[in-house]
């Protein structure tokens, strides 16, 4: 490059970083006017409101618990499905073992207690169909 080219170039380079200088101080000032503009209104707000009726609180907190309700709700039907998945096999367990052991009442010639008559049986299908009722009521299931 030749001295006058190079000086063209510093030249232009100067210019350039005072550019990027001058829109920083700007950033820089508006940020900080920002600032200001917020510290004024959070004061006026706790002059104006009292503290739990800030609207600028207010909203924080009605976003952070509409940003919550979607993760419980999520939560709940994980929840929901666990549980009736522990119902499922619970039941199928308990049906397969009465099975197992009314055979073998039968093949050793023990009388078989019926369903109705025993009481722990009669209990937990009780307990069974409550549930199913509850879900079917909240979910709209039909089965």
């Amino acid at each position: 490059m030749s001295h006058r080219n190079l000086s063209q170039y510093h030249h232009l380079e100067n210019e350039q970083h005072q550019s990027v200088d001058g829109i920083l101080t700007l950033f820089t000032k508006a940020n900080h006017d920002l600032t200001t503009v917020q510290n004024k209104l959070e004061k006026e707000f706790q002059q104006v409101y009292p503290d739990n009726a800030n609207p600028m609180k207010l909203v924080s907190r009605i976003k952070k618990v509409q940003d919550e309700m979607s993760t419980l709700k999520e939560q709940c039907r994980e929840l929901l499905a666990a549980k009736q998945d522990l119902i499922d096999k619970a039941r199928g367990t308990l049906v397969g073992n009465r099975s197992l052991l009314q055979r073998l009442q039968l093949s050793t010639g023990v009388p078989i207690i019926s369903d109705s008559d025993d009481p722990s049986y009669a209990s937990f299908n009780q307990v069974i169909n409550e549930w199913t009722t509850q879900v079917r009521s909240r979910t709209g299931a039909v089965s």
